[in-house]
Protein backbone atom coordinates (compact mmCIF):
# COMPACT_ATOMS: atom_id res chain seq x y z
CA UNK A 1 0.00 0.00 0.00
CA UNK A 2 1.71 3.58 -0.62
CA UNK A 3 2.08 5.83 1.59
CA UNK A 4 -0.81 8.05 2.49
CA UNK A 5 -0.67 11.97 3.19
CA UNK A 6 -1.96 12.48 6.54
CA UNK A 7 -1.60 15.24 8.65
CA UNK A 8 -0.54 15.06 12.34
CA UNK A 9 -2.91 16.11 14.88
CA UNK A 10 -2.41 18.31 17.31
CA UNK A 11 -3.79 19.83 21.08
CA UNK A 12 -5.50 22.03 19.17
CA UNK A 13 -7.46 19.49 17.26
CA UNK A 14 -8.47 17.79 20.46
CA UNK A 15 -9.66 20.81 21.94
CA UNK A 16 -12.10 21.41 18.77
CA UNK A 17 -13.18 18.01 18.47
CA UNK A 18 -15.11 18.39 21.67
CA UNK A 19 -18.05 20.63 19.57
CA UNK A 20 -18.47 17.23 16.95
CA UNK A 21 -18.97 14.47 19.33
CA UNK A 22 -21.71 15.35 20.88
CA UNK A 23 -22.64 12.08 23.41
CA UNK A 24 -23.31 11.83 26.38
CA UNK A 25 -20.13 11.43 28.73
CA UNK A 26 -19.53 7.87 30.02
CA UNK A 27 -19.85 7.09 33.49
CA UNK A 28 -16.39 5.80 35.49
CA UNK A 29 -16.64 3.14 37.85
CA UNK A 30 -14.10 4.18 41.08
CA UNK A 31 -12.36 2.03 42.84
CA UNK A 32 -9.25 1.51 44.79
CA UNK A 33 -7.46 -0.51 42.94
CA UNK A 34 -7.98 1.01 39.27
CA UNK A 35 -11.04 3.49 37.92
CA UNK A 36 -12.98 2.32 35.22
CA UNK A 37 -14.04 4.12 32.36
CA UNK A 38 -16.71 3.03 30.55
CA UNK A 39 -16.24 3.31 26.77
CA UNK A 40 -18.24 0.01 26.68
CA UNK A 41 -21.64 1.46 27.15
CA UNK A 42 -21.50 3.56 24.38
CA UNK A 43 -24.33 3.33 22.13
CA UNK A 44 -22.62 1.44 19.26
CA UNK A 45 -20.56 -0.77 22.29
CA UNK A 46 -17.30 1.08 21.61
CA UNK A 47 -15.25 4.43 21.85
CA UNK A 48 -14.81 4.49 18.54
CA UNK A 49 -18.18 6.27 18.09
CA UNK A 50 -15.96 9.66 18.77
CA UNK A 51 -13.59 9.34 16.09
CA UNK A 52 -16.20 8.42 13.82
CA UNK A 53 -18.30 11.01 14.39
CA UNK A 54 -15.78 13.92 14.23
CA UNK A 55 -13.98 12.54 11.22
CA UNK A 56 -17.29 12.58 9.41
CA UNK A 57 -18.04 16.06 10.66
CA UNK A 58 -14.99 17.41 8.55
CA UNK A 59 -15.64 15.25 5.36
CA UNK A 60 -16.09 17.21 2.48
CA UNK A 61 -19.82 17.89 1.74
CA UNK A 62 -21.09 15.86 -0.97
CA UNK A 63 -17.85 13.54 -1.19
CA UNK A 64 -18.30 9.85 -1.26
CA UNK A 65 -17.15 8.29 1.95
CA UNK A 66 -15.60 4.73 2.52
CA UNK A 67 -14.15 3.15 5.40
CA UNK A 68 -12.66 -0.22 6.10
CA UNK A 69 -13.19 -2.46 8.78
CA UNK A 70 -14.78 -5.92 10.22
CA UNK A 71 -15.94 -4.30 13.39
CA UNK A 72 -16.49 -1.32 15.81
CA UNK A 73 -14.62 0.86 13.36
CA UNK A 74 -17.75 0.50 10.85
CA UNK A 75 -19.96 0.54 13.61
CA UNK A 76 -18.76 3.55 14.81
CA UNK A 77 -19.01 5.37 11.24
CA UNK A 78 -22.30 3.49 10.10
CA UNK A 79 -23.60 5.30 13.43
CA UNK A 80 -22.07 8.64 12.55
CA UNK A 81 -23.92 8.54 8.84
CA UNK A 82 -27.53 8.26 10.04
CA UNK A 83 -27.03 10.98 13.35
CA UNK A 84 -25.03 13.12 10.56
CA UNK A 85 -27.48 11.86 7.90
CA UNK A 86 -24.51 11.05 5.33
CA UNK A 87 -24.41 8.83 2.94
CA UNK A 88 -20.87 6.02 3.35
CA UNK A 89 -19.92 2.74 1.86
CA UNK A 90 -18.09 0.12 4.24
CA UNK A 91 -15.47 -2.11 2.96
CA UNK A 92 -15.50 -5.61 5.35
CA UNK A 93 -13.57 -9.04 4.18
CA UNK A 94 -15.96 -11.50 2.19
CA UNK A 95 -15.55 -13.80 5.89
CA UNK A 96 -16.82 -11.10 8.22
CA UNK A 97 -19.08 -12.74 10.87
CA UNK A 98 -22.52 -12.39 9.50
CA UNK A 99 -23.86 -10.72 12.97
CA UNK A 100 -21.60 -7.89 12.32
CA UNK A 101 -22.66 -7.64 8.26
CA UNK A 102 -26.03 -8.09 9.69
CA UNK A 103 -25.71 -5.04 12.11
CA UNK A 104 -24.06 -3.05 9.55
CA UNK A 105 -27.22 -3.53 6.95
CA UNK A 106 -29.25 -2.61 9.90
CA UNK A 107 -27.66 1.56 9.78
CA UNK A 108 -28.36 1.53 6.00
CA UNK A 109 -24.80 1.91 5.04
CA UNK A 110 -23.60 0.26 1.56
CA UNK A 111 -21.53 -3.00 2.37
CA UNK A 112 -18.96 -4.14 0.04
CA UNK A 113 -17.22 -7.66 0.89
CA UNK A 114 -13.41 -7.58 -0.77
CA UNK A 115 -10.44 -10.44 0.13
CA UNK A 116 -9.90 -12.27 3.34
CA UNK A 117 -8.43 -9.88 5.77
CA UNK A 118 -9.13 -6.40 6.78
CA UNK A 119 -5.75 -5.68 5.44
CA UNK A 120 -7.17 -6.41 2.19
CA UNK A 121 -10.54 -4.73 2.76
CA UNK A 122 -8.21 -1.80 3.80
CA UNK A 123 -6.39 -1.76 0.79
CA UNK A 124 -8.77 -2.05 -1.61
CA UNK A 125 -11.02 1.25 0.46
CA UNK A 126 -7.46 2.79 -0.01
CA UNK A 127 -7.77 2.46 -3.69
CA UNK A 128 -11.22 3.78 -4.39
CA UNK A 129 -12.18 7.41 -5.64
CA UNK A 130 -13.52 8.34 -2.18
CA UNK A 131 -12.83 10.34 1.05
CA UNK A 132 -11.25 7.59 3.25
CA UNK A 133 -11.46 7.37 6.85
CA UNK A 134 -8.97 5.14 8.76
CA UNK A 135 -9.85 3.63 11.80
CA UNK A 136 -6.60 5.32 13.26
CA UNK A 137 -4.43 7.18 10.45
CA UNK A 138 -6.47 10.12 10.18
CA UNK A 139 -6.37 13.02 12.51
CA UNK A 140 -9.75 14.09 13.26
CA UNK A 141 -10.73 10.12 14.19
CA UNK A 142 -7.55 10.74 16.50
CA UNK A 143 -9.17 14.43 18.03
CA UNK A 144 -12.65 12.51 18.34
CA UNK A 145 -10.95 9.56 20.86
CA UNK A 146 -9.15 12.51 22.93
CA UNK A 147 -12.74 13.80 23.80
CA UNK A 148 -12.47 10.31 26.59
CA UNK A 149 -9.96 12.75 28.12
CA UNK A 150 -11.91 15.81 28.61
CA UNK A 151 -14.51 13.87 29.95
CA UNK A 152 -12.19 12.64 32.79
CA UNK A 153 -11.13 16.17 33.16
CA UNK A 154 -14.56 16.76 34.94
CA UNK A 155 -14.42 13.55 36.44
CA UNK A 156 -11.54 12.91 38.01
CA UNK A 157 -9.24 15.30 39.72
CA UNK A 158 -5.17 14.88 38.74
CA UNK A 159 -2.91 13.42 39.55
CA UNK A 160 -3.82 10.40 36.83
CA UNK A 161 -2.15 7.63 34.78
CA UNK A 162 -4.26 6.17 32.19
CA UNK A 163 -4.10 3.04 30.18
CA UNK A 164 -5.85 2.26 26.80
CA UNK A 165 -5.78 -0.31 24.26
CA UNK A 166 -3.23 -0.24 21.45
CA UNK A 167 -3.64 -1.53 17.92
CA UNK A 168 -3.53 0.96 15.10
CA UNK A 169 -2.81 3.44 18.17
CA UNK A 170 -5.95 6.28 17.42
CA UNK A 171 -7.22 5.81 21.17
CA UNK A 172 -3.35 6.22 22.54
CA UNK A 173 -2.70 9.18 20.15
CA UNK A 174 -6.26 10.63 21.21
CA UNK A 175 -5.64 10.38 24.97
CA UNK A 176 -2.01 11.36 24.49
CA UNK A 177 -3.13 14.56 22.48
CA UNK A 178 -5.30 15.35 25.70
CA UNK A 179 -2.60 14.38 27.99
CA UNK A 180 -0.13 17.03 26.47
CA UNK A 181 -2.75 19.61 27.62
CA UNK A 182 -2.69 18.82 31.08
CA UNK A 183 0.60 18.43 33.54
CA UNK A 184 -0.42 15.87 35.67
CA UNK A 185 -1.73 12.89 33.31
CA UNK A 186 0.63 10.16 32.37
CA UNK A 187 -0.45 8.14 29.34
CA UNK A 188 0.29 4.07 28.77
CA UNK A 189 -0.95 2.02 25.86
CA UNK A 190 -1.37 -1.71 26.35
CA UNK A 191 -0.70 -4.38 23.44
CA UNK A 192 -1.67 -8.35 23.20
CA UNK A 193 1.63 -10.09 23.33
CA UNK A 194 1.24 -11.50 20.34
CA UNK A 195 0.61 -8.27 17.82
CA UNK A 196 2.79 -5.50 18.84
CA UNK A 197 2.66 -3.51 15.37
CA UNK A 198 2.88 0.05 17.39
CA UNK A 199 5.97 -0.51 20.04
CA UNK A 200 8.02 -2.10 16.96
CA UNK A 201 7.11 1.06 14.66
CA UNK A 202 8.30 3.14 17.70
CA UNK A 203 11.49 1.59 18.34
CA UNK A 204 12.31 1.58 14.74
CA UNK A 205 11.43 5.21 14.01
CA UNK A 206 8.73 3.54 11.36
CA UNK A 207 6.15 1.49 10.72
CA UNK A 208 7.71 -2.00 10.05
CA UNK A 209 5.85 -5.71 9.79
CA UNK A 210 5.90 -8.08 12.51
CA UNK A 211 3.75 -10.91 13.00
CA UNK A 212 0.74 -11.37 14.33
CA UNK A 213 -0.62 -14.44 16.29
CA UNK A 214 -4.23 -15.14 17.26
CA UNK A 215 -5.78 -13.05 20.56
CA UNK A 216 -8.65 -12.26 22.39
CA UNK A 217 -8.13 -8.73 22.19
CA UNK A 218 -9.30 -9.07 18.21
CA UNK A 219 -9.73 -5.71 17.90
CA UNK A 220 -6.20 -4.55 18.64
CA UNK A 221 -4.59 -7.63 16.19
CA UNK A 222 -2.98 -6.89 12.77
CA UNK A 223 -0.20 -4.68 11.22
CA UNK A 224 -0.64 -1.24 10.45
CA UNK A 225 -1.13 1.20 7.37
CA UNK A 226 2.79 2.72 6.42
CA UNK A 227 3.41 5.94 7.28
CA UNK A 228 0.64 6.15 10.14
CA UNK A 229 0.71 9.01 11.87
CA UNK A 230 0.03 6.83 15.49
CA UNK A 231 3.60 6.30 15.59
CA UNK A 232 4.95 10.03 15.84
CA UNK A 233 1.93 11.32 18.59
CA UNK A 234 2.80 8.08 20.33
CA UNK A 235 6.36 8.09 20.31
CA UNK A 236 6.07 11.64 21.43
CA UNK A 237 3.83 11.86 23.91
CA UNK A 238 2.83 8.31 25.40
CA UNK A 239 4.76 7.33 28.66
CA UNK A 240 4.84 3.81 28.30
CA UNK A 241 3.82 0.83 25.94
CA UNK A 242 3.71 -2.92 27.66
CA UNK A 243 2.42 -6.09 26.39
CA UNK A 244 -0.04 -8.85 28.28
CA UNK A 245 -0.30 -12.52 27.55
CA UNK A 246 -3.19 -14.23 26.62
CA UNK A 247 -3.44 -15.67 30.42
CA UNK A 248 -3.61 -12.09 31.72
CA UNK A 249 -5.98 -11.39 29.25
CA UNK A 250 -8.51 -13.73 30.25
CA UNK A 251 -7.68 -12.29 33.74
CA UNK A 252 -8.80 -9.39 33.08
CA UNK A 253 -12.13 -9.78 31.35
CA UNK A 254 -12.86 -12.24 34.39
CA UNK A 255 -12.60 -9.56 36.46
CA UNK A 256 -14.16 -6.86 34.71
CA UNK A 257 -17.39 -9.53 34.41
CA UNK A 258 -17.42 -10.93 38.27
CA UNK A 259 -15.66 -8.25 40.52
CA UNK A 260 -17.03 -5.38 38.55
CA UNK A 261 -19.98 -6.50 36.16
CA UNK A 262 -19.08 -5.47 33.16
CA UNK A 263 -19.22 -7.58 29.89
CA UNK A 264 -16.05 -6.30 27.61
CA UNK A 265 -14.23 -7.35 24.69
CA UNK A 266 -10.50 -8.74 24.14
CA UNK A 267 -9.32 -5.31 23.37
CA UNK A 268 -11.50 -3.49 26.08
CA UNK A 269 -10.03 -6.21 28.74
CA UNK A 270 -6.40 -5.29 27.78
CA UNK A 271 -5.93 -2.11 30.50
CA UNK A 272 -7.33 -3.72 33.03
CA UNK A 273 -5.26 -6.64 32.23
CA UNK A 274 -2.17 -5.06 32.58
CA UNK A 275 -2.55 -3.24 35.91
CA UNK A 276 -3.78 -6.14 37.83
CA UNK A 277 -0.34 -8.03 36.03
CA UNK A 278 1.20 -5.23 37.47
CA UNK A 279 2.74 -4.29 34.68
CA UNK A 280 1.49 -0.19 34.92
CA UNK A 281 3.57 2.36 36.82
CA UNK A 282 1.15 4.22 38.96
CA UNK A 283 1.30 7.89 38.75
CA UNK A 284 -1.98 9.14 40.94
CA UNK A 285 -4.88 7.14 40.18
CA UNK A 286 -5.02 4.73 37.83
CA UNK A 287 -7.49 4.78 35.11
CA UNK A 288 -8.34 2.06 32.58
CA UNK A 289 -10.31 2.71 29.28
CA UNK A 290 -12.66 -0.49 29.12
CA UNK A 291 -12.88 0.60 25.39
CA UNK A 292 -15.98 -1.83 24.37
CA UNK A 293 -18.16 -4.85 24.75
CA UNK A 294 -18.64 -6.13 21.22
CA UNK A 295 -17.23 -9.67 21.63
CA UNK A 296 -17.93 -12.75 20.16
CA UNK A 297 -20.59 -14.81 22.37
CA UNK A 298 -17.66 -18.09 21.48
CA UNK A 299 -15.30 -16.31 22.78
CA UNK A 300 -16.57 -15.02 25.93
CA UNK A 301 -18.18 -18.49 26.96
CA UNK A 302 -14.16 -20.03 25.89
CA UNK A 303 -12.76 -16.89 28.43
CA UNK A 304 -14.75 -17.63 31.10
CA UNK A 305 -13.87 -21.66 30.90
CA UNK A 306 -10.28 -20.85 30.23
CA UNK A 307 -7.86 -22.68 32.22
CA UNK A 308 -4.76 -21.68 29.59
CA UNK A 309 -6.17 -23.09 26.32
CA UNK A 310 -7.39 -20.86 23.90
CA UNK A 311 -8.80 -21.29 20.60
CA UNK A 312 -10.19 -18.02 19.72
CA UNK A 313 -12.44 -17.46 16.58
Amino acid sequence: MAVREVRIPTAEDAVAARQAVSLPPTPVDVAPDVVLKLESLQPTGSFKVRGALNALAHAPAGARVVAASAGNHALGIAYAARMLDRAVTVVLPENASAAKVERLRDFGVDLVQVGTSVDEAEAYAVGLDAYYISPYNDPYVIAGQSTIGFELDAQLPGPLTVVCGVGGGGLASGLALWASTRPDVRVVGVEAAVSTAISAAVAAGHQVPVPVGATLADGLAGNIEPGSVTVDVIGRLVSDLVTVTEDELVAGLRHLLFQRGYVAEGAGAVAVAAVLAGKVAAHGRTVAIVSGRNIAPANLTAALRSHGHHGWT
